[in-house]
């Protein structure tokens, strides 16, 4: 479907503005002299240069059919190109109109994914443990870094709980985000298998949960005031060298206005722990404030699931099978090994794609 060359540059024109705005802001020392200012400033330069590069080639694809068109009865060899000039044209244009539609304004974002065993007992905390590998490994494919923050480990080697921290290397395309990628993992993730402590070899179904939040981009952007936190400290207790229950290292901290508890054990050093939670809690509260902002505007926001029940999945990871299938999207499958392995690409691309549709159909409704 071509857009109509008044409408597409109606609605590139205040975002071509804005881009030129914020290229004389970024030249200014002044502005990097604040770090979270000049990285909300660049990552919106680079969302918005997607726009300025569609336009200048809508602009001129646009120019040469139209150049085409005029000299067509005079000349045989433009009458002879005008076809693919125009296709061209229309393509450039169908190009601006999907970057024109608006992004989430966190795609750039790093974020914090919770992983939490569920239902299954100890077969749960073993998937929970695999899932964090995946995510290990694909955001090695991707050449993000990751951190494990906190962690509870299960009897045997699998995950309570564990909370990991991904973050992109240097500034990226919105487009190429962690946020724009991972978002689509938060919700109940389902695993049929035998499990290892099963002796009669029979499948069973487990589940256990994700939450990815986006982090937040500094302290300034989600100010914690003191007065409004309780700390407690305590010894440390599981894995972790010489300092487990000797010191009190642990921290946890709690969020009074809104009740959010974040504890912390995994670093030696209390400091170390107070730091860890306090990054958690900003992205919690971020994530708290966004839901707020989008509710009260009425905005379809894709939720994720927080409690984690086999009949609330996203996705399921069949063994036996060796299949993955996506419930959301329709994706299917028979390679689990190689997406447990880090190969989350073609997945999360279902996700991306089945996402822009239903925002492009949105806006054509609009």
């Amino acid at each position: 479907m071509s857009v109509p060359a008044a409408d597409a540059f109606a609605a590139a024109g205040p975002l071509l503005a804005e881009h030129a705005d914020i290229e004389r802001r970024l030249a200014d020392p002044a502005v990097h002299a604040d770090a979270g200012l000049a990285r909300r400033l660049g990552r919106r330069y680079a969302e918005l240069g997607r726009v300025v590069a569609a336009h200048v080639a809508w602009r001129q694809a646009r120019d040469d059919a139209d150049a085409a068109a005029e000299l067509a009865d005079l000349d045989e060899g433009f009458a002879a190109e005008l076809p693919g000039l125009l296709a061209a044209a229309d393509a450039a244009a169908e190009r601006l109109r999907r970057v024109l539609v608006p992004r989430d304004p966190d795609d750039g974002r790093d974020v914090i994914l919770e992983i939490k065993a569920g239902e299954g007992g100890e077969e749960s905390a073993l998937f929970a443990g695999d899932l964090l590998r995946m995510y290990q490994r694909y955001a090695e494919r991707e050449g993000w870094a990751t951190q494990v923050l906190e962690a509870t480990q299960s009897d045997l080697g699998g995950f309570k709980d564990v909370q990991l921290a991904v973050k992109a290397r240097g500034a990226v395309a919105p487009e190429d985000g962690v946020w724009a990628h991972l978002k689509y993992e938060g919700g109940v993730h389902r695993v049929q298998r035998v499990p290892v402590t099963e002796s009669q070899g029979r499948i069973h179904t487990s589940a256990a949960g994700v939450l990815v939040l986006p982090e937040a981009d500094d302290e300034a952007e989600v100010a914690v005031d003191p007065n409004d936190l309780r700390i407690d400290v305590f010894r440390s207790s599981g894995p972790g060298g010489q300092s487990v229950n000797t010191t009190d290292s642990a921290v946890r901290i709690t969020h009074l206005p809104t009740g959010i508890v974040v504890s912390m054990q995994n670093e030696k050093s209390q400091l170390q722990n107070r730091e860890q939670a306090l990054r958690v809690l900003r992205a919690r509260l971020l994530a708290a404030r966004q839901e707020e902002a989008a509710a009260a505007a009425s905005a379809a926001r894709r939720s994720q699931v927080r409690t984690v029940d086999r009949s609330e999945r996203i996705r399921t990871y069949n063994f036996p099978e060796n299949r993955i299938a996506d419930h959301r999207t329709g994706y299917k499958a028979y390679n689990l090994d190689a997406v447990l392995d880090g190969d989350l690409g073609p997945v999360v691309r279902s996700a991306v794609e089945a996402d822009e549709a239903a925002r492009l159909a949105g806006l054509a409704e609009a």
